[in-house]
């Protein structure tokens, strides 16, 4: 989804990057979704946020939420949907409602931040192929010293 501004085209798609703090792999990311989703009637996993983010049109159009573990982006999942959910305290936040399959990417490297940030879709690390998904991940600190040097 492309739209003219000028004469460059510019992506109608935004995605989201976010730590997932205290996790030690994808599996085990995916092991507390899975646990946390059954919670739900609709078994969805989400993420509940402070924020809602102003550009949501963008996110809900093919965007995806990119996780950081261990200092670096190391999977990604769709965003289906925005809900507003309310907190025991009274306050309302947004659920990042996901879809459930994490897609291993290419490893890239990021530092620490609170929150999320959006992530334009060319700075977005690509997908691993199906075949590659599979394979035992290298130890982060060479996987990342890889990646430093593009070779991941």
């Amino acid at each position: 989804m492309l739209r003219q501004k000028g004469k460059r085209f510019v992506s109608k798609i935004t995605h989201l990057v976010k730590l997932s703090a205290g996790t030690e792999s994808v599996d085990t990311l995916e092991a507390w979704q899975a646990s946390y989703a059954a919670r739900f009637a609709d078994g969805m996993p989400r993420h509940v946020t402070r924020m809602w983010p102003k550009r949501e049109p963008e996110i809900l159009a093919g965007g995806s939420i990119y996780w950081v573990i261990k200092g670096q982006i190391q999977c990604r999942q769709r965003v289906v949907r925005l809900d507003r959910v309310t907190g025991d305290d009274g306050v309302e936040r947004c659920a990042l409602v996901l879809d459930p399959e994490l897609i291993r990417t290419a490893l890239a490297p990021k530092r620490a931040f609170q929150g999320w940030r959006y992530l334009a879709p060319d700075d977005a690390p690509p997908d691993l192929p199906k075949g590659r998904a599979a394979e035992e991940p290298l130890p982060p600190e060479l996987a990342g010293a890889l990646a430093d040097i593009g070779v991941l």
